[in-house]
């Protein structure tokens, strides 16, 4: 049977009886009145419009919004937030799926008592006994980092808004955040944590999630301003290096051991407050966890390791080494005064641990009625902080000190001088005997306070080291000799020391190089004082500080000098590393080591590249064992040697912990796992001390710097390859696999050295040159995790 259309029947059988009905058309009616609008829809979410994964931490995006926040007061907890995160070209996206996170909640009061900070820290939680923060889940239930099942708020994401959150509590009762006590016009701190936030391969992201932290009025959901922050993350990541990727506005410290890294000093004090506060006599702690006081303590750990106890002494607090004067408060305080002007026990004793503000001891007998008594002698004036701690006046002495060479004579071979028996360093036995040795005068012209020194006055006292080195610089820049011309015994007469000595310089119409060591002794207010006291014994809290004075290069062959090769290290063009980085954690360079080098081209003088060997040959780690006292037990890396002074080589070997404890360095060491332990910057962050924009390879393969070879031996006979000895500095390439790779590669190493300095180029570039798959800059990017 055949099928038809009923559509296209019915159409047709209309239109016939159009064609035959009767009559002709009326006309058409009025217009109806227009019919109400029905509701709109919503919009529905476009596909590909949200996320589920992020490759980086940097790119999930919490935000709270404050007025959709209830924790302080009666009302009904209640949190509402978005998140987004990076879409198809590179786009900020809806982040959908979130199933779990933690809110942690403070408020910032002023304190009603006589006793500790005038603002004080409540951790929400904490003050409601439930712990430091709240989850919230889908479920309305989560697991503690110890497997214990424990009420949350539930977690709703908006079908309709996907990336909108809301949290609310299903249990009896108010949510542990809400502190009904509160005071709804005091400072609100909250802050997120995400987990399971996953990269497309399926991988949780290595870094903590978390969100800014927002500081606001609940009264009012307006946002506000601590008064607590005296310290900034700026101060901290001075040492600590950046997060890569987050904006200026949302700086984050990159590495912090505890806790595996909370990146802001506005995350610490969420728990590191009042209530988790406890007393250097508290045996279990060891030291009080608010964080005033603890950091305090944590950076002055080196100065008093031997009051350290509990926890503070089982962690090794005591090997932490603060890189800059541990009485220069604005390194780290640098957001306002409250450090000076806030004045009570908790922070003082917490750096001055042998001071008994119960008994007096330490305290001139002074027992303090409270914290507010405080303020009666440290309030103003010398006893206050700022003046107390010398805040500042650090270089006070070294500053009205100028010293600069105005002439240089040189004769060679000009005194025959008896030299007596002597045993040297390498059990080499000498006879006496003439010798003709070579005669420099050097006159440094001295100013102090802008005048003329005094006639008959010398340094001999006043100085802990006093020498110029004296050596010479060849055609490419390289430094040889490490001669010394000593300035104490030299009496000024017409504002000058005239120094004359005499030996085996042989620097005859070389262009020379004069480079201080030199510093002097200085009381704790920074003024020029005897280094001993008048039975020889050492002045006590006496400081050492540098007169920054910049090498003189002097050229033999002309009588005033000019046209002197300089070294390397006073060619900015080749010196890759940054004096001004290394100054943001360590102040100054000449706290760093010596007391007397301030600038790298004044290291050159001893840690230059033709002078061989090493103070420090066998690197050692620090291994789980304890000696009788409970001091650690260090211990030789057996088969790793180091023979090199050179400075890139010493610098390297420091901070990587490839050093050893016979001198009291333990502050950066390895452990028994061969980590690096106690750097506060991120390891592979080479940025974090060399120049940005710098390339450490030159274009034919070698050093940036020019260096091609460095002598591994104290008369500079045997010379090994710059290259590997770079790359051998730290911990991750000092095995015999790496050595060979090395040699492999083209590089003579430490054991293998060559008779002669001109060596051939190293092909490291060819992987490692910046650009390269493998290149440095890319392998030693320093990403924090």
């Amino acid at each position: 049977m055949k099928k038809y259309n009923k559509t296209l029947l019915a159409a047709t059988l209309i239109a016939a009886l159009g064609v035959t009905g009767c009559g002709s058309d009326g006309s058409d009616g009025a217009p109806g009145a227009a019919g109400t609008d029905g509701v709109a829809g919503a919009d529905g979410t476009s596909a590909g419009l949200t996320v589920t994964t992020v490759e980086n931490a940097y790119d999930f995006n919490l935000q709270l919004d404050p007025k959709e926040i209830v924790v302080v007061g009666t009302e009904t907890f209640n949190v509402k937030f978005t998140v987004t995160a990076k879409g198809t070209g590179g786009a900020d996206v809806p982040y959908s799926g979130l199933d779990e996170v933690a809110l942690y909640v403070t408020s910032q009061s002023a304190n009603t008592t006589d006793t500790g900070a005038p603002m004080l820290w409540t951790n929400h939680a904490l003050a409601n006994d439930f712990g430091s923060s709240m989850y919230c889940s889908l479920t309305g239930t989560a697991k503690t980092w110890s497997g214990t099942e424990v009420d949350a708020c539930t977690l709703v994401e908006d079908a309709a808004n996907p990336g909108t959150y809301t949290g609310t509590w299903e249990h009896d009762g108010n949510a542990p955040v809400v502190l009904a006590d509160g005071d709804a016009n005091d400072l609100v701190r909250v802050m997120i944590r995400a987990y399971h936030v996953a990269m497309a391969d399926g991988t949780d992201i290595s870094d903590k999630v978390l969100s800014t932290p927002i500081d606001f009025i609940p009264a009012t959901g307006e946002p506000a301003v601590s008064a607590k922050d005296a310290v900034s993350n700026a101060a901290c990541i001075k040492c600590h290096s950046p997060m890569e990727g987050y904006a200026d506005t949302d700086m984050r410290i990159a590495n912090i051991g505890a806790h595996h890294n909370y990146q802001k000093v506005e995350n610490c004090v969420a728990c590191h407050n009042p209530a988790y506060a406890g007393g250097q006599d508290d045996p279990e702690k060891g030291f009080n966890a608010n964080f005033n006081a603890m950091i305090h303590t944590i950076h002055a750990g080196h100065h008093i390791a031997d009051s350290l106890t509990g926890d503070a002494k089982k962690e090794g607090w005591g090997e932490i080494g603060f890189p800059s004067e541990l009485n220069e408060c604005t390194v780290c305080h640098d957001n306002g005064t409250q450090w000076n002007d806030n004045v009570y026990a908790e922070a003082c004793v917490s750096c001055h641990v042998n001071v008994d503000l119960e008994t007096g001891d330490g305290h001139k007998g002074i027992v303090p009625s409270s914290d507010a008594a405080c303020s009666g002698c440290h309030g103003a004036g010398s006893l206050s902080p700022v003046q107390a701690h010398n805040v500042g006046v650090r270089a006070m002495a070294t500053d009205s000190i100028e010293i600069a060479v105005s002439s240089v004579s040189y004769t060679e071979d000009a005194v025959t001088v008896t030299i007596p028996a002597a045993t040297g360093w390498d059990g080499t036995v000498t006879a006496e005997h003439d010798e003709v040795q070579d005669e420099i005068i050097v006159t440094f012209d001295v100013t102090v306070d802008g005048a003329p020194v005094a006639d008959g006055f010398e340094f001999t006292k006043f100085t802990k080291y006093d020498e110029m080195k004296t050596g010479y610089v060849n055609a490419d820049g390289t430094y040889y000799g490490s001669e010394s011309v000593n300035l104490n015994g030299t009496v000024a007469a017409g504002g000058k020391l005239v120094v004359t000595q005499v030996a085996n310089y042989d620097l005859d119409a070389k262009s020379i190089a004069i480079t201080p060591r030199f510093s002097v002794c200085t009381d704790s207010k920074g003024m020029l004082i005897e280094c001993l006291d008048a039975s020889g014994e050492a002045q006590y809290d006496v400081g050492y500080v540098a007169i920054t004075m910049a090498p003189t290069y002097w050229n033999l062959a002309n009588a005033d000098g000019s046209g002197a090769t300089i070294s390397r290290l006073s060619d900015p063009m080749r010196v890759t590393a940054d004096e001004a980085k290394c100054n943001t954690c360590h102040t100054s360079l000449g706290i760093a080591k010596h007391y007397g080098n301030e600038r790298f081209d004044q290291c050159v003088g001893c840690h230059n590249d033709t002078w061989g060997g090493s103070y420090h040959p066998q690197p050692e780690y620090k291994t789980d064992e304890v000696d009788a006292d409970g001091a650690p037990i260090f211990k030789a890396i057996e088969g790793l040697n180091y023979n090199t002074r050179d400075i890139f080589a010493v610098a390297h070997r420091f901070h990587s912990g490839l050093w050893d404890d016979n001198r009291g360095f333990p502050a950066i060491h390895l452990d028994a796992d061969m980590e690096t332990q106690g750097y506060p910057a991120v390891a592979t962050q080479c940025a974090a001390c060399h120049k940005d924009g710098v390339n450490l390879f030159a274009a034919d393969g070698g050093l940036t710097s020019g260096k091609r070879a460095i002598a591994v031996d104290g008369g500079a006979t045997k010379f090994i390859s710059p290259v590997a000895e770079a790359c051998r500095t730290c911990h991750a390439h000092s095995d015999a696999a790496a050595m060979a790779h090395f040699e492999s590669n083209g590089a003579i190493v430490d054991g293998a050295p060559s008779s002669t300095s001109n060596l051939p180029v190293e092909s490291c570039a060819t992987c490692h040159a910046e650009g390269k798959t493998y290149g440095i800059d890319k392998v030693h990017a320093g990403a924090a995790h």
